[in-house]
């Protein structure tokens, strides 16, 4: 009864804040719901005994991707009410992918419901005595590790990108030169003068 309780607590505030998510005007307050949604997310894999799944979703997700875009939004200052100024041209092609991406699930689902994610394969046991997280980690370290570093070496470049694309250099702010100043010489660092005696140093 409390499973079946936290459930549907959990898978509605799920759904609540995935609409306040699209339908939020400040893009700041997009991102916190959508941190809500992931952990009620993960709260939902622990339920259904996916403990590895509910981990990867708040350390991944909520620790870097939603606070990353979170941090992302409030530096860049970017004026979104002029972004959306064309929004009403758009809509067009936005339902039809909408359209698309709805039946693709229908369909998804439908063969799911019928024949069982893994039809037509034989499904490996997991070993008694692995635990959850044990188990993903020996398919995934094994059967797909190429797709794994693959995957891994695509989201370093996205970092990369992300980076560069987000780097300003703000002109007439002093920045240090390494290279300058491993580079210089000690003529040019320091000078040695013999002052007379009385008369003090002046600027050379």
């Amino acid at each position: 009864m409390l499973q079946a309780i936290a459930f549907y607590l959990m898978a509605a505030v799920t759904l609540g804040s995935g609409l306040f998510v699209i339908s939020a005007r400040n893009p700041v307050h997009s991102v916190l719901w959508l941190i809500l949604s992931f952990f009620s997310a993960a709260g939902l894999f622990v339920l259904m005994g996916a403990e590895f799944l509910a981990m990867l979703l708040v350390v991944v997700y909520v620790g870097a991707v939603a606070v990353l875009f979170l941090f992302v939004v409030m530096m860049l200052d970017v004026d979104f009410v002029r972004l959306r100024e064309g929004y009403a041209q758009y809509l067009p092609i936005g339902g039809v992918v909408a359209l698309l991406l709805m039946i693709e699930m229908v369909l998804v689902s439908f063969a799911v419901a019928d024949r069982g994610a893994a039809a037509g394969k034989q499904i490996v046991a997991a070993a008694a005595d692995a635990s959850n997280a044990e188990s993903i980690g020996r398919v995934l370290y094994t059967d797909y590790v190429y797709f794994f570093q693959a995957a891994g070496i695509v989201l370093l470049i996205a970092m990369i990108g992300a980076i560069v694309l987000t780097l300003r250099h703000k002109p007439h702010v002093k920045r240090q030169d390494i290279h300058t100043q491993v580079g210089r010489k000690r003529s040019n660092a320091m000078a040695v003068v013999t002052p007379k005696t009385g008369e003090g140093i002046a600027d050379q």
